[in-house]
């Protein structure tokens, strides 16, 4: 270990004494202010990096409020000494630097682990309420980011910068040698990509709102690049990096010699080539190929032995990762302690905000509950071995929508679930709401297919949805999908109104047959809640690219007129229909801007400009029983 080395910056270093009865007011969103609505107000101001110093804690704050109700938490006793810019330095002589928060007393802790590209300072309100419950918290910047030495690149030094931080941090003096790690987002792929390199003393992680592979489910779904998310992220992490740049390039000495005096440049621009390398890699790798392997998890499972607690949402952008990391860890992390300590807690929002409120729609008073406390529990009963009745709950919490409540599992999926089959049914003109689209449990038999022109130059808007990082002007979340539904090239299928409450828990997918005129283009399904006074909820949604309708590795362009059978994953949902309600489902080709606009054409995406239209059409006959695939809870 002779590489890893502490030392403390002495000109920040600073002491701060931190009674416990004033952690109670110390949270990371003020008090008196809604989550969801700071979220919303905080995320699309991309120019402002104070937004991105607060994302990790802000989505850690929102999902861990809602987990665990108000109860006789463990006593927040322990002032707190807090260290700044402590180093560690990694194998290659990097320089990594960490905020780390205590107790002031003597003994050993346990210690809370997370490493962020986003300012570790955001950590700082949840920091100091777990160093007052007796644990050492330190919050490092990942190498290239804010105060950390290097260069920054998405997942490329997290799991050997991981191993080297959590060794160097169970042999501090007041560690008691057992890390756990936390945080949301990217700040979860920290934690899965350390976790994957197995480091001695690592003893569980606790990641939110993250991903499982970084192909599929984070710069691509289903062969469409995620382009809100891909162009809004990197445009927001490109801040610090050109903020270094600017540093590096001011020369305030050579420059007292520049005549006249006018000409002084008080700042040089940096130049802008190589700032966001990554995004034009992600760019050149659409298929899922040994650029994306090596770092992906789902390909690593076995390598993860540790219990691993994942905190989801239901519209969040990462969702269909936390709930495959979930139930493959359960069959395939790499000891059985690992296996059996699975645990997982599906709330509503995630990078779609927080509060009972989400998107435009209220889900009630008992969403929001006590912060930050689900995890604290959690590791009180990991690394503290403290009987607090963690170990006689089930694995498995979720939010239901639409009853909007809170219930615990015993796995997920529902083992009561029923693979149910709503069949497409139309007179060939399901277009629009106006349309002849219906959906039963009855199979077709002879029907005419649906059809529409889908034009990359128009495409259909997103509306709400899952996204990050920021609100598009139609809204995020669950939003109103009437305007889009009143398009013609959008599909429209829905059923009568629900006599009685009819929930769906589960993964949901569409079952389709269809063609196009092209050689390539995208299909996209969704699924909705049809109120009774009109207002059609989104509940989860997806896309599949037609070239990738076999296989991310190798794909394949289409026949133009050939029917093929294809499956768009629409990932997964928990929602109560209610009694007069509908379910609807839309079928159509374009998400935009959530997804790049497919053009049709067949050309590389990332240069191709020509677009053309193409006519798509859907079957839904006894030969071709296209179905929306529900799982439907007795």
């Amino acid at each position: 270990m002779e590489h890893l080395r502490t030392a403390v910056d002495g000109e920040r270093s600073l002491t701060e004494r931190v009674r416990a009865p004033r952690l109670r007011n110390l949270r990371l969103v003020p008090e008196g202010k809604n989550r969801g609505q700071l979220m919303s107000r905080t995320l699309p101001r991309i120019s402002d990096m104070a937004c991105w110093r607060a994302v990790s804690a802000l989505l850690l704050a929102t999902a861990l409020a809602q987990l665990v109700p108000t109860s006789g938490a463990a006593a927040e006793k322990y002032e707190v000494t807090v260290e700044r810019n402590v180093t560690a330095k990694m194998r290659d002589g990097v320089t990594l630097r960490a905020d780390i928060y205590r107790p002031k007393a003597d003994g050993k802790f346990p210690v809370l682990l997370v490493r962020t590209p986003y300012d570790k300072t955001g950590t700082i309100g949840f920091a100091l309420r777990a160093a007052a419950r007796g644990y050492v918290v330190i919050a490092q910047d990942v190498r290239g980011r804010f105060t950390s030495e290097g260069d920054w690149y998405p997942f490329k030094h997290e799991s050997q910068d991981g191993y080297d931080t959590v060794e160097w941090a169970a042999a501090l003096p007041y560690s008691n040698g057992k890390v756990g790690m936390f945080g949301g987002s990217y700040v979860g792929a920290t934690q899965y990509l350390t976790a994957i390199a197995h480091p001695p003393h690592l003893a569980g992680i606790c990641p939110t709102v993250t991903a499982s592979n970084y192909h599929d489910g984070w710069t691509y779904q289903g062969g469409a690049f995620e382009q809100w998310f891909n162009e809004s992220w990197s445009t927001g992490l490109a801040q610090d990096t050109m903020r270094r740049r600017v540093e590096s390039n001011s020369n305030g000495v050579a420059w007292t010699k520049i005549l006249p005096l006018r000409a002084y440049p008080v700042l040089e621009a940096p130049e802008t080539e190589g700032l966001a390398p990554y995004f034009t890699d992600w760019l050149s790798h659409p298929n899922y190929d040994d650029y994306w392997k090596q770092w992906s998890i789902e390909d690593h499972y076995a390598q993860i032995q540790v219990p691993v607690y994942g905190i989801g949402a239901w519209y969040d952008i990462f969702l269909g990762g936390t709930l495959r990391n979930y139930m493959r860890l359960k069959k395939e992390a790499g000891t059985e302690a690992a296996r059996r300590g699975q645990r997982l807690a599906i709330t509503v929002g995630g990078h779609a905000g927080g509060g009972r409120k989400i998107g435009a729609v209220d889900f009630g008073e008992k969403l929001p509950q006590d912060d930050e406390e689900a995890m604290l529990r959690w590791y009180d009963w990991l690394l503290k071995g403290e009987a607090n009745g963690v170990e006689k709950e089930k694995p498995v919490k979720i939010f239901v929508m639409g009853k909007n409540e809170w219930r615990e599992e015993d796995d997920w999926p529902l083992t009561r679930a029923k693979s149910t089959r709503y069949y497409l049914h139309s007179a060939g003109a399901a277009n629009g709401l106006n349309g002849s689209g219906s959906l039963s449990t009855v199979a077709p038999s002879e029907e005419k297919p649906d059809q529409y022109v889908y034009d990359p130059s128009d495409a259909v808007p997103s509306i709400g949805g899952p996204l990050c990082c920021g609100a598009l002007p139609t809204g995020i979340g669950p939003e109103d999908q009437r305007p889009a539904e009143a398009r013609s090239d959008v599909l429209v299928y829905t059923t009568p109104a629900f006599a009685k409450d009819t929930e769906l828990t589960g993964p949901v997918s569409l079952d389709l047959y269809a063609s196009s005129s092209a050689v390539d283009t995208d299909f996209t399904g969704k699924l909705v809640d049809v109120w009774p006074n009109g207002f059609a909820q989104n509940l989860t949604e997806g896309i599949l690219r037609l070239r990738y309708r076999n296989s991310q590795e190798k794909p394949e362009l289409a026949n133009p007129g050939e029917t093929y059978h294809i499956t768009v994953d629409l990932w997964a949902t928990s929602n109560v229909f209610l009694a007069g309600h509908k379910l609807r489902l839309e079928v159509s080709s374009s998400n935009f801007p959530r997804f790049d606009r497919n053009l049709n054409t067949g050309e590389e995406q990332a240069r191709a400009t020509r677009m053309i239209k193409a006519t798509n059409v859907t079957y839904h006959d006894k030969a071709h029983p296209s179905a929306l695939v529900l799982p439907v809870v007795p």
